[in-house]
């Protein structure tokens, strides 16, 4: 209670303790799998196709996740996570032989035009393929010689950083020190001219003291014939030390994830089916238990009907109402050489998730609806091989003339047929996700009859407003769900463990599948009878 000293005319602010329920997020990505370049192993969010490009590159040869990330901004998606993981032997022999080292692009040069300068070793910042692309340049600032140079750091031939004014000697505006703090692509060390030549045997390039002061960065790849060293746990990672799959466990806004590159390493023979089934298994286990995101599996490339049902039933049998499936493959236009080509179809399935719930909400099934920057499906399906998919939770994605290229299923792959339905699954996640989050500040408050009134308003009001969205199924809101929070669901015992608990139901709209129209003939005309 505030303390009153001298007489007057007080205003307080009172707080009403609760707060109203907003709606979380429903359509962030979260993307698996190999691009050019860009950090390793590290969740990194992208809010559209330019950046995503500016980070990782606009292609990867013989990678997925760029064009699977461009078809998820392309058919609505709005933002998304991508976790990128080596794909090319990024690693050469330590010369003590014991273990590896990251294999890192250098090159050595003099450092400017004059006679007598020291020489600078330049590393890429980042192992592998993406050092490779990096060049450096340095040039005499002045014409005094007073040891100040450029600096110009190139990538893809472009200028992509400049250090203008930097000396060759100690001091604050040393290049060392100005380019190791100031560059997100490259690091330097300066040689002494006597060490220069002894360097060169080693380094990555030789200094020559008589061609100009630029060098292109080389030797972050290995050889074209040398296989990576790629296994399905590089996908999966681990949890504690964030990398791969599970260091998406801390990030709690991503709703939907794909790996559209096991299907890339499976293609190259880096893992076998065995290894895809493992990844997916892991796929789906994060999922789950997160309890927050629904996975979309690609099935492997080139498969017919029949074949794709065996991989359905018989070689994989998951059955998870936190995954879904799709088929048959895409046919782009490729981000890079402009040339069609067959990519899995779980980018621009995300995207459209991410447009329908935009559109329509999170409750309406993210089916027949177009697929944008399709030229076609993989191949056609007859409505008879639709009727042996269909039920195994199988998704298909089918061309119908006049009406363009669509995804015909929402289904996940769970035997449950409470959860048959993908958006009966996703609109939990919405609702649960949005209560967690909304009534945080329920914690540590007095366990009494007022704040069991107070929360089970405000989940009232929430879900009347999801009522009135037409997510929920009934004519009146006490026909489409309960909130229950009271003496009986809440006894002395529980009180005294400090739990408080609250019963919440709700009836989820689910999608018309099936459409029936029964038509009879009668003498006077055609009626039709619902």
């Amino acid at each position: 209670m505030p303390t009153y000293l001298s007489p007057g005319v007080y205003v307080e602010e009172v707080s009403s303790g609760s707060k109203p329920i907003e709606g979380v997020g429903t359509a962030v990505g979260a993307f698996v799998g190999f691009t050019e370049r860009g950090p390793l192993n590290e969740p990194v969010l992208v809010t559209n196709w330019t950046q995503f490009a500016q980070t990782f590159g606009e292609s990867c040869p013989g990678g997925y996740l760029p064009q699977a990330v461009h078809g998820f901004f392309l058919n609505g998606g709005g933002s998304a996570y991508v976790v990128r993981i080596p794909h090319l032997e990024e690693e050469e022999p330590d010369s003590s032989g014991s273990g590896a080292r990251p294999r890192f692009a250098r090159a050595l040069l003099p450092a400017g035009t004059t006679g007598g300068r020291p020489a600078l070793s330049v590393r890429a910042r980042m192992p592998g393929a993406q050092g490779d692309v990096l060049g450096v340049e340095v040039v005499d600032a002045t014409e005094r010689g007073d040891g100040l140079v450029k600096l110009l750091v190139k990538q893809h031939g472009k200028v992509a950083e400049t250090f203008d004014n930097v000396s060759l000697h100690k001091g604050p505006t040393h290049v060392v020190t100005v380019v190791n703090e100031g560059s997100k692509l490259v690091r330097v060390e300066q040689l002494p001219e006597a060490a220069a030549t002894e360097a060169s045997a080693t380094e990555a390039s030789a200094v020559d003291r008589h061609a100009a002061p630029a060098a292109k960065l080389t030797g972050g790849t290995a050889a074209a014939d040398r296989p990576a060293r790629l296994t399905a746990q590089d996908f999966i990672g681990e949890a504690l030390e964030r990398t791969g799959i599970a260091g998406l466990e801390a990030v709690d806004d991503v709703t939907m994830l794909a790996v559209p590159d096991l299907m890339s390493a499976y293609e190259r023979g880096w893992v076998d089916r065995d290894g895809v089934k493992a990844v997916q298994a892991a796929v789906i286990a994060h999922c789950e238990l997160m309890a927050d995101r629904v996975a979309i599996l690609d099935t492997p490339p080139g498969l017919n009907a029949l074949q794709v049902k065996n991989w359905r039933s018989d070689e994989t049998g998951y059955d998870s109402k936190y995954a879904t499936m799709y088929w048959p493959w895409l046919k782009v236009t490729d981000t890079d050489s402009g040339e069609p080509v067959l990519v899995p179809p779980s980018g621009h399935v995300a995207g459209v998730w991410a447009r329908s719930d935009e559109s329509r909400g999170v409750h309406k099934a993210p089916a027949n609806e177009p697929l944008r920057g399709v030229i076609a499906p993989e191949l056609s399906l007859t409505k008879g091989e639709h009727d042996q998919l269909n039920p195994i939770g199988l998704n298909c994605i089918r061309a119908f003339p006049g009406s363009g290229i669509r995804i015909w299923g929402a289904r996940t792959l769970s035997s449950d047929a409470a959860w048959r339905y993908l958006n009966v699954r996703r609109l939990f996640n919405y609702v649960e996700e949005s209560i967690l989050q909304g009534t945080n500040w329920v914690v540590f408050e007095p366990n009494d009859a007022k704040l069991w009134d107070s929360v089970k308003r405000t989940i009232t009001m929430f879900l009347r407003g999801v009522w009135r969205d037409g997510a929920l199924f009934g004519r009146t809101p006490e026909e489409a769900f309960f909130v229950k929070c009271d003496e009986e669901n809440n006894p002395p015992e529980s009180r005294d463990q400090g739990i408080l608990t609250v019963e919440v139901g709700i009836a989820a709209v689910k999608p018309a599948e099936f459409v029936v129209f029964r038509i009879s003939q009668f003498s006077d005309g055609t009626a039709l009878d619902e």
